[in-house]
């Protein structure tokens, strides 16, 4: 496994022979650089200070970079400063010093990322959720590795359209349980109040009227697999409170008997509702939303992934025509770029596939491929300089950055950017920038570590 460390300040340069050592015979394969690192990596500091706040900034330059922060001693993490590391980019915190095993602990982290970004790349995973944005990265990292080295309950909030069940199918496909069983999907805004005892827990021969035969519920059929309640916030109060036991104990009783059956299953929910402000208001129950959140996790709406955009709609296009490989047009990009997408993903992928359906012959798509009631006004079109980016610039300034240092990361944004879209070409993407490509190629020598 190949890792970057960085050390800073005397007390890390001191370390560092021996910690190149340890780690080297632990496997990790290191590169030692001072330049903006890219991938996993380590960074060994004395104290949290402005030169080590830098480093783990210049970090967040490159998406797929992941800092494990590691303190030489104790005091180096004193007066919270570990929360200043996470604040700042730093996905954990460590400290070498007082440490049981430090060198099992470092392994043990880049192991577990190294994975994680592994299956990002997989196709399994990339079939269903797609996008590298700086809002979406972290949260798809935290998905991968809750659904495969977990087997906790995930509570999936979020915008009609943002992903819920796609993310759900992904856990199930990700679980590493042995003989996992299926996947069961309940759609809770379709449970009729007086046959929801047999919809959940399935019913004896007789039961009641109608009760020809014996019926498996919901949580017979997940047994061995996971259950996937979709707008669990539609329950009502009062099937949440007969919900309560299985949940937390995974025992019930069918509708009619007297017997405790027993299930095992992965409990995934989902719902568009703010469930904390459902409970305050009386209208979800505490005691049943505290069960089902043992990880929670919040889709992004599309408006705060734009950079993913273009990429869901290539995703999308491929899909609908597997046949033949479709371009969009810079005006087609930017139309969609500019578009606002209240259904969020759901939207999108209805737009794709209406302008796939007008679109004729293997040439890319064009503006007359665009449904006419989704043409957009000349006024409509707006600047590139949107509220967005005045409020990226405005959290800048509030955490004291300058001038130049507003424009050096907007700059080398661009080019990671741009880079990324054009499958790292430089030619392209220098052309797209209006720089040489020599200069487009000293910018990213000065970025690489060495």
């Amino acid at each position: 496994m190949r890792a970057w460390i960085r050390f800073v300040g005397s007390g890390a340069g001191l370390l560092r022979p021996r910690m190149l050592e340890a780690l080297g015979a632990a496997g990790i394969d290191l590169v030692c650089g001072d330049a903006a690192p890219s991938g996993l990596g380590v960074l060994v500091f004395d104290e949290v200070d402005a030169l080590t706040l830098d480093a783990v900034r210049a970090s967040r330059l490159s998406l797929s970079t992941r800092v494990l922060a590691v303190a030489t001693t104790a005091q180096g993490l004193a007066g919270g400063a570990c929360w200043r590391l996470l604040q700042e980019g730093a996905s954990d915190v460590l400290s070498w010093e007082g440490s049981h095993d430090a060198v099992a602990e470092i392994s043990a982290r880049l192991e577990r990322w190294h994975e994680v970004e592994r299956l990002i790349k997989s196709p399994e995973v990339q079939r269903r959720l797609v996008g590298r944005s700086p809002a979406w990265l972290p949260v798809l990292r935290q998905l991968v590795e809750v659904a495969t080295f977990t087997d906790a309950s995930v509570l999936l909030l979020g915008e009609s359209g943002t992903g819920k069940e796609e993310v759900a199918r992904l856990i199930h496909e990700l679980d590493r349980r042995p003989d996992k069983g299926e996947l069961v999907t309940l759609d809770c805004t379709t449970v009729v109040p007086e046959l929801s005892g047999s919809e959940f827990f399935g019913h004896e021969r007789g039961a009641f009227t109608g009760a020809a035969n014996l019926r498996d519920g919901a949580f017979a059929l997940a047994h061995g697999g996971t259950l996937f309640l979709d707008e669990v916030g539609e329950l009502p109060l009062a099937l949440q409170a007969q919900l309560l036991r299985v949940v937390q104990e995974r025992l019930y009783k069918r509708v009619g008997s007297n017997t405790w059956q027993h299930t095992d299953f992965r409990l995934v929910c989902a719902t568009n509702r703010d469930l904390s402000e459902e409970v305050t208001q009386g209208a979800f129950r505490r005691d049943f939303f505290h069960r089902i959140q043992s990880w929670v996790c919040r889709l992004p709406p599309l408006r705060e992934r734009p950079e993913d955009i273009l990429p869901l709609a290539q995703h999308f296009l491929r899909a609908m025509r597997p046949d033949v490989e479709l371009e969009l047009d810079p005006h087609v990009r930017e139309f969609l770029l500019k578009r606002d997408y209240p259904g969020n993903i759901r939207e999108l992928r209805q737009l794709i596939g209406r302008i796939c359906k007008r679109h004729v012959g293997s040439g890319p798509i064009t503006v007359g491929d665009i449904p006419p009631d989704e043409l957009p006004s000349v006024e409509g079109l707006g600047a590139w300089c949107d509220a967005s980016f005045a409020q990226a610039i405005q959290r800048a300034l509030m955490l004291g950055m300058g001038l130049k240092e507003i424009g050096r990361s907007a700059s080398d944004t661009a080019v990671r950017l741009v880079l990324e879209e054009e499958q790292g070409n430089v030619q392209r993407a220098a052309r797209r920038l209006g720089v040489t490509d020599r200069a487009l190629q000293l910018r990213r020598a000065q970025r690489e570590p060495s």
